[in-house]
């Protein structure tokens, strides 16, 4: 017969006893018997309220859940011949996200004809990166997937 080590209700040890004993005196006083120590040499079990088990493993979850940041991706959509102003408040609303602790994607969308300009838009986004320096860090290099070109930067730790 299989026995286990015992804790009571309120903490104290009641020694190794059978399994059929341990779950008899858990029924006399109305709890659940919960094995805390399975790997254990006996096993260790105490008497206690199951339900408030789970509601304390829950409140542990929630609480460290709540503490843990979350970063999002920002992304700013701009066209290769923007204006000079209308890029100076993009690259201002982007170093607002920054310090803020998101990252921000920058998207460069071509149209029609544009795709000839193809060097204006790499001067476009170097002089993004270079404006940028000092509160962000290029985590993906702008690249070319079809008619947009892309990259992704993170604030600078």
């Amino acid at each position: 017969m299989e026995a286990v080590r015992l804790i009571s209700e309120d903490g104290k040890q009641l020694g190794i006893i059978p399994i059929r004993q341990a779950l008899e005196k858990a029924k006399e006083v109305q709890l659940d018997l919960v094995e805390v120590a399975p790997e254990a040499d006996p096993p260790v079990c105490r008497i206690t309220d199951f339900g408030k088990i789970l509601y304390e493993k829950k409140r542990r979850a929630k609480e460290a859940k709540k503490k843990q940041k979350h970063i999002e991706i920002k992304e700013i959509k701009i066209r290769p011949n923007i204006d000079q102003h209308d890029l100076s408040i993009k690259i201002k609303h982007a170093k607002d996200f920054l310090i803020e602790g998101n990252k921000v994607k920058f998207t460069l969308v071509f149209r029609g004809r544009e795709m000839m300009y193809m060097e204006q838009a790499q001067l476009l986004m170097n002089k993004i990166i270079e404006t940028l320096a000092n509160t962000a860090v290029v985590e993906n290099e702008y690249s070319l997937v079809g008619k947009t070109m892309s990259m992704v930067l993170g604030p600078k730790t």
